[in-house]
């Protein structure tokens, strides 16, 4: 089996290849890059209209006709309808949004659940994703993607959980953390909150494991 991981960020490549390096490493994987989405939806104001839909087309039609890959997962959360419209024109083929595995396993849990993000859009698109009654709180963390960008990795991490603690004192029970480039933040916000803390990319491996494999 071949998995095409397509990303918008840079910082979501290294999380989702390290996670499936530690808990399957069978899988083959090819990653495909357009930096130039996130950038771009930023431009337009967070609208997702024809011309994203139309690219998000492309890059699929060209990870499974002409490379052959069996499955896709996009990397980035903030484009949520672009994603169901191409999965909904394959049906037999594993079409995964970032999130998707996460919110499963959120709405699973039976707690109630805080959405982090560092990329704004996102606490746009992603939130009516979950069932309803499982999202309690959101919670942006101001700065963490500038740091990320400027290779800070301590501040970063620093903000993110300054944001989870604000989710855990609004009530929430777990963390979730909406985009892959936030991965390895989960430790720190564990131990700083106390509670559990679900990421995209653990889900999304687990999620891809039981379909493919």
């Amino acid at each position: 089996m071949k998995i095409a991981l397509i990303h918008a960020l840079t910082h979501s490549i290294a999380p989702i290849n390290e996670a499936f390096a530690r808990d399957w490493p069978q899988a083959r994987l090819m990653n495909l890059m357009d930096d130039s989405l996130s950038a771009d939806l930023a431009a337009s104001g967070g609208q997702l209209d024809q011309a994203m839909h139309a690219r998000f087309e492309s890059l699929a039609s060209y990870v499974l006709d002409e490379a052959g890959a069996q499955a896709i997962l996009f990397t980035c959360s903030a484009f949520g309808p672009c994603i169901e419209a191409v999965a909904s024109r394959r049906p037999g083929v594993p079409v995964l949004k970032p999130n998707e595995a996460m919110i499963a396993q959120a709405a699973k849990s039976g707690l109630r659940v805080g959405l982090l993000a560092s990329f704004a859009p996102t606490l746009a698109s992603m939130p009516p994703e979950f069932p309803p009654g499982v999202l309690h709180a959101t919670a942006l963390a101001p700065g963490a993607m500038d740091a990320l960008n400027a290779g800070d990795i301590a501040r970063h991490d620093a903000l993110v959980v300054e944001a989870a603690l604000h989710l855990r004192e609004q009530g929430c029970g777990a963390i979730a953390l909406a985009q892959f480039s936030m991965a390895k933040a989960r430790v720190a916000c564990e131990q700083a909150t106390g509670l559990a803390v679900l990421t995209t990319v653990d889900s999304a491996v687990a999620e891809l494991r039981r379909r493919l494999a």
